[in-house]
């Protein structure tokens, strides 16, 4: 379960942000909100799943759960509803989502840009979601993005789930990179929380949460879209190339 539908403050309101220090030698993806469109999907699912089995949820509900693997989505909802009852919303709201992930999700913008920028300077890639394997597999299959990455790391590879680190410790020593070597790129504060954990460099482009003071106090860098994510990437292999400009080749 994950999110609702105010939109972001996009780049007109981002503070500047600072170059990369360094140049990646890897980058690992969130997929939820970050590469596929996703969010909304879900948050759809799961406030029609709540009408359906009569329940009246807070919109804030969505957005507290945005990055949680579905255990803690399920932990939540039992603490409101039940143990039952929530497992027959989640049970609802999946039926639901089926139908979407059957379609194909769509993708986030400037996703297949900044993949393809990747693949020409040889950049391994990999994916660490908390969704449940067999599920994530099959929805970057659907959206034509699985072949794109050369690993796919899921919370049903892990013990713990984000904002534990260990999803993004799987991925980086199964693209054989250093954690500190790593770029990290998450729509959650769940998300950067468990990159920084792992040591990783996060980048954050948020979806539907906009991110907060505390979230802001972490440090790390926000970007408006998945382009400026790309312009951080070209500036500081340019930097490195000692040509001065942005690579955009």
């Amino acid at each position: 379960c994950r999110r609702p539908r105010a939109p972001v403050r996009r780049a007109g309101c981002m503070s500047a942000v600072a170059p990369l220090p360094f140049a990646p030698a890897a980058v690992v993806f969130d997929m939820d909100g970050l590469m596929l469109d996703s969010e909304r999907a879900i948050t759809d699912c799961m406030v029609r799943a709540a009408e359906e089995t009569g329940h009246a949820l807070p919109p804030s509900l969505w957005l507290e759960l945005i990055g949680s693997a579905e255990d803690a989505c399920r932990e939540r909802l039992a603490g409101l509803l039940g143990a039952g009852p929530a497992d027959a919303l989640l049970a609802r709201a999946d039926a639901l989502y089926e139908t979407v992930v059957d379609a194909g999700v769509p993708h986030r913008p400037g996703i297949v840009p900044l993949l393809d920028w990747l693949e020409r300077h040889a950049l391994p890639r990999a994916v660490a979601t908390s969704t449940r394997r067999p599920l994530a597999l099959r929805k970057l299959r659907r959206a034509g993005l699985l072949e794109r990455f050369h690993a796919v790391c899921t919370s049903s590879d892990v013990a713990r789930p984000k904002p534990a680190p260990d999803v993004y410790l799987l991925a980086a020593r199964r693209l054989g990179v250093a954690p500190a070597r790593c770029l990290v790129l998450e729509d959650s504060p769940t998300g950067v929380r468990a990159a920084l954990a792992a040591g990783m460099l996060p980048v954050q482009v948020p979806d539907l949460l906009a991110p907060d003071e505390e979230v802001r106090a972490l440090g790390h860098r926000i970007v408006a879209s998945l382009d400026e994510v790309r312009g951080l990437l070209e500036a500081v292999v340019a930097e490195r190339r000692g040509d001065g400009a942005c690579a955009r080749d």
